[in-house]
């Protein structure tokens, strides 16, 4: 059974967030603008997604 896969891209800059959010960030592997990792579909990233949605989008 393949695991699933999300695809995260950096869409924001977390200038001006509080630092969790930056630290967050770099949690999933994005520390600049337009940059794209591939993470497995797990409920801790699912969380981290959540905390930063507003600074990522998100592929299936």
């Amino acid at each position: 059974m393949a695991k699933k896969t999300l695809k995260v891209t950096q869409i924001a800059s977390p200038i001006g967030k509080p630092k969790d959010q930056r630290a967050t960030l770099i949690g999933l592997g994005l520390n600049k603008m337009n940059r794209t990792a591939v993470l497995e579909d797990t409920p801790a990233v699912r969380g981290m997604i959540k905390k930063v949605s507003h600074l990522v989008k998100v592929e299936e």
